[in-house]
C-alpha cells in the first residue's frame, strides 16, 4: 500500500481524486492548499504527489519545487483546466510526472497513479541499491564466513545459534574482543526465516553521535554541510532483515533513548527530515562489556537493555577452549597462506606448542593476525617457530627484526615491530604498495596510512617531517 498526497483547494475535485486513490487500495492524504500539502509532505514518507496548479498561496509550481527539495525521487502529478501543450511542458519542466486535465475519468487517474507508483519503486530500489553498494565498499568482506572450532563450548554456542535462529527475537551477544560476536550474528541470520533478506552491521563504538545517528537512521539532502542528496541508514539497508548493532554498550545516553524508539515502535526519522519511516528489522546486539554491570553503574538504560536482552548468548573466550586452535590454524593456513606465501602447507609441533600455551587475550582475531604474519616470514612448507610473531617466542625478534631499546611501554614496542615489519614486507615486494598490502593481508588503505605514519617510502625530508 503506497501513501498519496493529494492537494486541491476545489473540495469536489479533491473528494473524487481521494475516492478512486482510496478504492485502488492506498493511504490518502488530503490538502486544501499548498501550504498545508508541503507541510503534510514533510511530516510524513509519501511515494506519489497530485497537486492542482492553480492555487491561492503556494500555487502549483512552488510546490513541485518544494516537493523536490525535499525528496527529487516523488513523482508529481498537476491537475489543470488549463490542458494546453504548454503547460504540460512547464509542467514537465518542473519536474512533474505526468499531468491530469480537467475534467478527468477515473480510469485516468487509476492509470496514471499505477504508472506514477511503478517509477516510485523502481527509484526507490535504485536509491537502494546506491546505498547498499556504498555500504558493502565500506566493509571488509575479506574475513571467514563460518565459526572453526569442535570444543564442547562451541558446539553449545552452535546449539543455541540454531534455536535462536528460528526466532525474531532480539539477541544480545557478549564476549571478550575477537572472539567472533560478528560470525555469531552472521550465523543466525543464515539461519532464520530473514536469511534472503540483508544482514547489516554498524559498529556503535566507532562513531561520534552525530555520525552514529546519520549511519543508522540516514540523512535528508541539506541535512548538514557535506549531505548533497538523500542516504539511507543501517536501518532501511536492513529492513525486511537483521541490523547487528556491534560495541552496543559504547552507545550514549542520548543514542540509547533514540534505539530505544526505534525497537518500541519501529518507526523514526531521518537526520534533518520529519517523515516517518517504518522498518521490519530484527536486531541482534554484541558487545565485549558487561552490560548488566553496565545498568547498575547507570551508563546503560535498564528498559534498553531488557529490550535487547530477550535472548543472552555469551562467546567463551580461546583461553577456555583451546582445542579449538589447532583447526583455526589450519583454517588460517588454508585461507591467507594462498594469497600470502603459498607455498606453506602447515605449522611444525614445536610452532603449535607456542600457540596452544598462549593465553590469547586478543582471541581469535590474536590468532588470526599472528598467522598472517607467521606466513609473511616462513620458509619452506611450513610456519615454524622462527616464523611466530616475537611475542610469541619469547626470544629474539623474526627475520631482522629486533626489540626497541629506548622505548619501555607496550604500545611503543607493538609500534616499533609493527614498523619494522612493514619496513621488511614493503621492501621484499620492492616498494610495490599493493602487493605490500597483498602480502601483509591488509587492505591497501590501511597500509597507506601506515606507511604515511611511519614515513615508509617518503623522501628523507618528507619521512623526518613525519618522525617528527
Amino acid at each position: 500500500m503506497a501513501t498519496v498526497l493529494i492537494i486541491d483547494d476545489n473540495e469536489t475535485v479533491r473528494l473524487g481524486l481521494s475516492h478512486v486513490v482510496t478504492k485502488m487500495g492506498h493511504n490518502v492524504l488530503a490538502a486544501s492548499s499548498g501550504e498545508e500539502g508541503l507541510a503534510l509532505f514533510a511530516k510524513q514518507e509519501v511515494d506519489f504527489a497530485i497537486t492542482d496548479l492553480k492555487m491561492k498561496g503556494i500555487d502549483g509550481v512552488q510546490v513541485l519545487r518544494g516537493i523536490a527539495e525535499r525528496d527529487a525521487d516523488c513523482p508529481t502529478l498537476i491537475v489543470t483546466a488549463f490542458g494546453t501543450v504548454e503547460t504540460a511542458v512547464e509542467a514537465m519542466k518542473l519536474g512533474a510526472f505526468d499531468f491530469l486535465q480537467k475534467p478527468f475519468a477515473p480510469e485516468v487517474v487509476r492509470l496514471k497513479v499505477e504508472r506514477a507508483l511503478e517509477l516510485r519503486a523502481a527509484r526507490k530500489t535504485r536509491q537502494r541499491l546506491e546505498s547498499e553498494n556504498a555500504y558493502l565498499r565500506q566493509e571488509s568482506r575479506g574475513n571467514a564466513t563460518q565459526l572453526v572450532g569442535a570444543s564442547a563450548a562451541l558446539r553449545e554456542v552452535l546449539r543455541v545459534v540454531e534455536k535462536v535462529a528460528a526466532s525474531e527475537a532480539p539477541v544480545l551477544i557478549e564476549g571478550e574482543s575477537g572472539t567472533g560476536k560478528e560470525l555469531v550474528a552472521h550465523a543466525i541470520h543464515q539461519g532464520s526465516r530473514r536469511s534472503q533478506g540483508p544482514f547489516i552491521k554498524v559498529n556503535c563504538g566507532a562513531l561520534t553521535d552525530s555520525l552514529l545517528e546519520s549511519e543508522l537512521f540516514g540523512h535528508e539532502k541539506g541535512a548538514f554541510t557535506g549531505a548533497i542528496k538523500r542516504r539511507l541508514g543501517r536501518f532501511e539497508l536492513a529492513d525486511s532483515g537483521t541490523l547487528l548493532l556491534d560495541e552496543v554498550g559504547d552507545v550514549s545516553p542520548a543514542m540509547q533513548l533514540k534505539l530505544l524508539r526505534v525497537l518500541q515502535e519501529g518507526e523514526f526519522e531521518r537526520v534533518g527530515g520529519e517523515a516517518t519511516v517504518r522498518v521490519d528489522v530484527r536486531i541482534i546486539s554484541a558487545t565485549n562489556r558487561r552490560l548488566q554491570d553496565e545498568v547498575r553503574a547507570g551508563r546503560f538504560r535498564e528498559d534498553l537493555y531488557y529490550r535487547l536482552h530477550v535472548v543472552p548468548l555469551v562467546i567463551p573466550p580461546l583461553r577456555e577452549r583451546r582445542e579449538d586452535i589447532v583447526l583455526l590454524v589450519q583454517h588460517f593456513i588454508a585461507t591467507r597462506g594462498p594469497r600470502t606465501n603459498p607455498g606453506v602447507r602447515g605449522i611444525t609441533d614445536e610452532a603449535l606448542g607456542r600457540l596452544m600455551a598462549h593465553d590469547w587475550p586478543g582471541n581469535v582475531r590474536e590468532l588470526e593476525n599472528a598467522i598472517e604474519q607467521a606466513l609473511v616470514f616462513a620458509e619452506g612448507e611450513q610456519i615454524g617457530l622462527a616464523a611466530l610473531p616475537v611475542h610469541l617466542r619469547g626470544e629474539a625478534a623474526p627475520a631482522g627484526l629486533t626489540l626497541p631499546e629506548r622505548v619501555t611501554t607496550l604500545p611503543e614496542i607493538l609500534d616499533d615491530l609493527e614498523r619494522q615489519l612493514i619496513q621488511k614486507a614493503y621492501d621484499a615486494c620492492g616498494g610495490v604498495k599493493t602487493e605490500t598490502a597483498r602480502r601483509l593481508g591488509v587492505k591497501a588503505s590501511a597500509l597507506y596510512y601506515k606507511l604515511e605514519k611511519y614515513g615508509i617510502g617518503l623522501p628523507v625530508a618528507a619521512r623526518q617531517k613525519s618522525e617528527s
